[in-house]
Formats: C-alpha cells, sequence, structure tokens
C-alpha cells in the first residue's frame, strides 16, 4: 500500500532539518493547525495521521500489528525513511510522544531530538511511581469505552482537553474522537492506557524537550517530573494550562518553548 495514502501524509516547507508532528489518542494531524504554520519557515514538516485515525486508509488497520506500541513506530520509522530529510526531531503528543522513544530505540540514530507534548510513559500508578490513575480506574474506563464510546467521547473530551474559555477547542476533539471507528478506538485505547514504557525511556540519550500543562488530568506534572529524572539530556517545561492539549489552548507558549530547544537545527534562533 502507498505509505502516503495509508498515512495522509502532508508534507510543507523546506528547511534543512525535518519536524515530524504525531498525534495522540482520539486526535488526527488537524489538531497540530495552531502551532504547525510557525514552523513552516525553518523546517521540512511533515503531517501524518496514525493508521485508524483521521483520513488513514482504514484497509491498513492490522488488529495484530497495532496491538502494540511498536506496530505504530514501526510506521512511523517507514515514514521517517521515505519522507525525512537531514536531523529529524519527533514532535509527539501524548502516546505518540512513546511511539517516538520505541521508533528510536527500534533504530538508534534515526530520531535527532524528540519533543514530547504531555507525555507519559505509564499511566498506571504502582509503589514507587505516580501514572495518575490506580489500575482500577484503567479498566473502569475501558470497561465504559467497550459499551458506550460514543457517549464516553462526549463527556470525556471537554474534560481532556480543559482550556477553560474555550469550548470550541472541546467540541473540536469530541468530534475527532466521535468521527474515529469505535472498534480501532477501542483496540488504541487499551494499547494506550496499558502500555508501560518505563524501560523504554529510561537512560535513553536523544534530546528532548518535555512540555508538561501544569493541570493536565491525563499526565499529572509528576509525570513529567520523572521523565526529567529518566532521560539524562532532558530538558522539562511546564506549560501554564489546564488540560492534556497546549497545543491547541496556549499553542503560543509550546511555540516559544519550542523555539529556543529547536534553535540548533535551524542553524539560528528561530523567529
Amino acid at each position: 500500500m502507498d505509505l502516503q495514502q495509508r498515512n495522509n501524509i502532508k508534507v510543507m516547507g523546506a528547511g534543512p532539518s525535518t519536524l515530524i508532528f504525531s498525534h495522540g489518542f482520539g486526535c488526527d494531524q488537524t489538531m497540530w493547525r495552531y502551532l504547525v504554520d510557525h514552523f513552516i519557515p525553518h523546517f521540512k514538516v511533515v503531517l501524518y495521521d496514525l493508521v485508524g485515525a483521521g483520513q488513514s486508509n482504514l484497509n491498513a488497520y492490522d488488529q495484530e500489528k497495532y496491538n502494540s506500541l511498536a506496530g505504530y513506530a514501526q510506521d512511523l520509522g517507514d515514514i521517517i525513511d521515505q519522507f525525512a530529510t537531514g536531523p529529524v526531531i519527533l514532535v509527539g503528543h501524548s502516546v505518540s510522544a512513546m511511539i517516538g522513544v520505541l521508533a528510536d530505540r527500534q533504530s538508534p540514530g534515526r530520531i535527532s531530538a524528540h519533543v514530547m507534548i504531555g507525555p507519559s510513559p505509564c499511566y498506571i500508578d504502582s509503589d514507587d511511581y505516580v501514572g495518575g490513575f490506580k489500575l482500577e480506574d484503567i479498566h473502569s474506563l475501558l470497561d465504559t469505552l467497550d459499551s458506550n464510546y460514543l457517549g464516553w467521547s462526549s463527556t470525556m473530551a471537554p474534560v481532556i482537553m480543559g482550556a477553560p474559555g474555550q469550548p470550541a477547542l472541546g467540541e473540536d476533539l469530541t468530534n475527532s474522537f466521535c468521527r474515529t471507528e469505535p472498534e480501532i478506538a477501542k483496540q488504541f485505547a487499551r494499547v494506550t492506557f496499558t502500555s508501560d514504557n518505563r524501560e523504554d525511556v529510561a537512560g535513553l540519550t536523544t534530546p528532548t524537550l518535555i512540555l508538561q500543562s501544569t493541570d493536565d488530568l491525563i499526565a499529572p506534572v509528576a509525570v513529567g517530573e520523572y521523565l526529567h529524572a529518566a532521560l539524562p539530556n532532558s530538558t522539562l517545561c511546564l506549560v501554564a494550562n489546564v488540560g492534556h492539549c497546549p497545543h491547541m489552548s496556549v499553542p503560543s507558549a509550546c511555540s516559544e518553548a519550542m523555539d529556543g530547544f529547536l534553535s540548533p537545527w535551524v542553524g539560528a534562533d528561530v523567529d
């Protein structure tokens, strides 16, 4: 299958380095529209939809392949190999930050840097780790998804978005959730919320910017602090924001934080 059709790939800009934007659960590449224009003058920009999301080719969805994040990481590697030029920086929202880590581990040196927005290597609390959810909370969430995906989406999407005073963003995320084919969304949710990538992030030396909202139901500040400690070449930036999608609700704060981090890959400070 044609890769561009499989992942609905869009390529813009012609900078010396490539920024690849990878969206989170329930989203698609359109969620980057508040942020991406800022970087097109300075980078080659690649947008894509995870298989099963957005305008990707649903015929490419394989339950076995996508029963772990490794399948999505393999796809990301394919996209880098075919569409990226120069150093590659992966901008991953939420679960896509871990997909980027796995792609990095699969082929060391393939990714020059990571920008992780609202990342979490594990959503479930344990004795020595705060992920934000108890195991029974995750089971309850997945049970609700299984029984009433559209109802769950309508209720939870605005809560996940947060962004007080910007109700249109909650509606945007709700519509995105509801456009996703329910059976695919249910499997991806199970893979997302039960994955544990703490061993994958531990000691990864690739330069990393961690952008964490100050108030995020899905990825609390403690998770960002954990990642900062686990990633030896990382910078943690707390963005004043309520919600899990700061690239939509406070895009200028995200672009400002990214500008300084990305300046080595444009040869000069970005405007």
